[in-house]
């Protein structure tokens, strides 16, 4: 009886601390049009696990506390120059469940949203899909498949023209690094390679997946290989609620963000001279071989991919057919980023892009200072929306401001 008593006292008065822990949230969206917008923000308390968000209609939105005490939700709907205030409480337990997952199965991490397969990424060494790959093309790391709303694979693996290639993956080519020149590129040289080293954590929610995962540049001229740079992979999917005009529930578009950091292993520096490619690459699917199979569209409205080669872009939308189902993915590139906007390669026959900061010019990693990388991906059907793409790129660099005040 006593204890009952104690445990309501102390239930009572953790109730009571949370109320007084009310605080407001002001959303100013700027000058910009916010549809199914992710916002973040510092929550001003990490004491607290859960937290519960009021919308001005009194409706409770999912809001996701992060491992960094960051708080994630998705603004349904905010005109340009307008203001939204929502009410922010602590809670004992989650408001809204699990949306987004993250699935392991045979050294894969599978991601999806309300049970859609978003992408898979391989994290060990994949199987070889055929006879003709030598052994030294086994790696993992890197990202494939990746599915449209609808289900259509976009990316390929391995393929015949280019079999270091794969879905989404981010190795350098032309390199020095203390006098050698690894390619952690091209492996079937045998100078270089991109090495998985471990999975660091993986999360759900009602708001976002995802996963940080650890790789390894290894020079392998040198006798032993030597480790030149550390990198840091952090990708996480969205719940976008967003309807499509057909009224069913599927989205619009599959939205996920990829932050890559790297860092030098050791005390000596990796220089990266003036190339035509090298970077985060992304390889389209088997099927859209052949310059007629395959189309871009840059942000300067360029379609061209002869003429937009070598140019400098805020993002590109590469998409092709599958099965006879046109799909594809606009690749937004933060204006964080090195070089931003930055260059890219878009190969005159091949369904392969790249956004390649050393083609303007020589540059290095120095050691105590780390090369951040940011792209969000937005996958869609059908052709691309370039209306939608420069809105979502424009939530990505100009997000809505956040005041919280008590």
């Amino acid at each position: 009886m006593i204890l009952r008593f104690l445990t309501a006292i102390l239930f009572s008065f953790a109730l009571q601390q949370m109320a007084e822990a009310e605080y407001t949230l002001r959303i100013d969206a700027g000058q910009l049009k916010r549809i199914n917008t992710p916002v973040r923000f510092v929550l001003p308390d990490s004491s607290h696990g859960h937290w519960q968000l009021v919308g001005p209609n009194k409706q409770i939105l999912a809001l996701q506390v992060d491992e960094r005490g960051e708080g994630t939700f998705i603004i349904p709907n905010l005109d340009a120059f307008e203001t939204a205030i929502y009410k922010l409480t602590p809670t004992t337990q989650p408001t809204h469940p699990a949306i987004a997952k993250v699935t392991e199965e045979n050294g894969k991490l599978k991601l999806t949203v309300s049970g859609r397969t978003v992408l898979h990424y391989q994290a060990d060494k994949s199987e070889l899909p055929r006879d003709d790959l030598e052994p030294i093309y086994r790696r993992g790391g890197y990202i494939h498949p990746i599915l449209t709303p609808k289900g259509t694979i976009i990316t390929d693996d391995y393929p015949f023209d280019h079999k270091h290639h794969h879905g989404v993956w981010f190795p350098w080519t032309n390199t020095i690094f203390e006098g050698r020149k690894p390619d952690f590129w091209n492996m079937g040289k045998g100078t270089g390679t991109v090495e998985f080293t471990g999975l660091l954590g993986q999360w759900n929610g009602p708001v976002h997946a995802g996963f940080t995962s650890s790789h390894r540049f290894v020079d392998l001229i040198a006798k032993p290989k030597k480790i030149a740079l550390s990198e840091i992979w952090r990708l996480q999917i969205f719940a976008i609620k967003n309807i499509n005009q057909n009224g069913n529930d599927s989205p619009l578009y599959h939205l996920f963000d990829m932050e890559s950091v790297q860092r030098c292993a050791g005390p000596n520096k990796v220089e990266f001279p003036q190339y035509r490619y090298g970077g985060l690459g992304f390889r389209g699917h088997g099927e859209w071989n052949g310059k007629e199979n395959c189309f871009f569209l840059t942000s300067n409205g360029e379609r061209n991919r002869i003429k937009g080669h070598a140019t400098r872009a805020r993002w590109c939308h590469i998409g092709g057919k599958t099965g006879g189902k046109l799909g594809g993915v606009g690749i937004l590139c933060h204006p964080s980023n090195f070089r931003f906007p930055q260059p890219m390669r878009i190969h005159p026959k091949e369904p392969f892009f790249n956004f390649a900061p050393s083609q303007t010019g020589d540059w290095e990693i120095k050691p105590g200072r780390d090369y951040v990388s940011r792209y969000r991906f937005v996958v869609t059907d059908g052709e691309p929306d370039t209306l939608l793409l420069e809105r979502l790129w424009n939530d990505y660099a100009y997000p809505p401001r956040v005041e919280i005040y008590n």
